[in-house]
């Protein structure tokens, strides 16, 4: 299990006793966020190239979704707890924690209803509700939700302009959003692209830019940080999970590539002397208001 909901204490600027703080991540920032990864046992590989956010993309106001308006109002005395919307919450992995971590109330909104069927028997907690609906469509009324967060999510949504603008619907004056997945122009070396090596053109063509999805928010970029989340125990059982072929990309390779990129997969596995864990990065992406 990832650690990340506790690492998200990190970015919002907002402690439980509503004591000021400084910077928009925090006290310390990016740097503060980057402690908790290493404290909490994942690594932060830092940012790929340069300093970011770029001074293009900094401040930015809303175009596209009607984002502006939530960047003009800053509510820097509140106070946890917070409300969240866990989109796109799937089986609950990190809902239940969400609510732990902020203290208020959390949506968990999906829309697989054998998914939410899981959520509600596996990951209950009398803070979290499981709702049916989607990006596009948020079943929440506007201005209810101090912290939204989507987990590997945002590339599956068809209708990215409108997933943007329901965020900001609901979206608090002074909340956050938080992405946290792949972005196409900034791919991390994936273990799995190692045997499927065509996966990794197709991923940066399915993935939107880092750019792309911040023009799509219109909201000022407050950090991004690569965060490495913890998928398997060993290489084997990550074999195993491949093999379910639960990652959309498999779609794009033939069954050819797939049997290659298995078998020597299966070579690996034996060739391993000791097992260790597998983990994925992942980048963090902090969009919101100015406080």
């Amino acid at each position: 299990m990832s650690d990340l909901p506790r690492q998200m204490t990190k970015i919002w600027p907002y402690p439980p006793s509503g004591a000021p703080t400084t910077g928009p991540l925090g006290q310390s920032g990016l740097q503060e966020l980057e402690s908790r990864v290493v404290e909490a046992g994942g690594e932060s590989a830092g940012l790929t190239a340069g300093p970011f956010p770029p001074a293009s993309m900094r401040g930015c106001a809303g175009r596209r979704s009607g984002c502006a308006s939530a960047s003009t109002t800053t509510n820097g005395n509140t106070p946890r707890p917070l409300t969240v919307l866990d989109l796109g919450s799937g089986v609950g992995r990190f809902t239940p924690l969400l609510a732990q971590t902020f203290g208020g109330p959390v949506y968990g909104v999906e829309p697989a209803q054998r998914m939410r069927a899981v959520a509600q028997e596996s990951a209950r907690h009398p803070s979290v509700s499981y709702l049916a609906g989607g990006a596009e469509a948020i079943p929440l009324p506007d201005r209810s939700c101090d912290l939204v967060l989507m987990f590997l999510v945002l590339h599956h949504v068809v209708d990215r302009a409108a997933a943007a603008a329901e965020i900001c619907r609901v979206l608090r004056p002074g909340g956050r959003v938080l992405v946290c997945g792949m972005f196409g122009d900034r791919l991390p070396d994936l273990l799995w692209h190692r045997f499927f090596p065509r996966a990794r053109l197709v991923e940066q063509q399915v993935f939107p830019a880092l750019g792309e999805v911040t023009d799509l928010f219109g909201l000022p970029v407050l950090g991004v940080e690569r965060v490495r989340v913890p998928v398997t125990p060993n290489l084997a059982a990550y074999a195993d999970r491949l093999r379910l072929r639960a990652v959309s990309t498999f779609e794009h390779l033939t069954e050819e590539e797939i049997q290659e990129g298995f078998a020597a997969l299966d070579r690996a596995v034996e060739a391993e002397p000791t097992p260790r864990p597998v983990a994925m990065d992942n980048d963090l992406l902090v969009l919101g208001p100015v406080d």
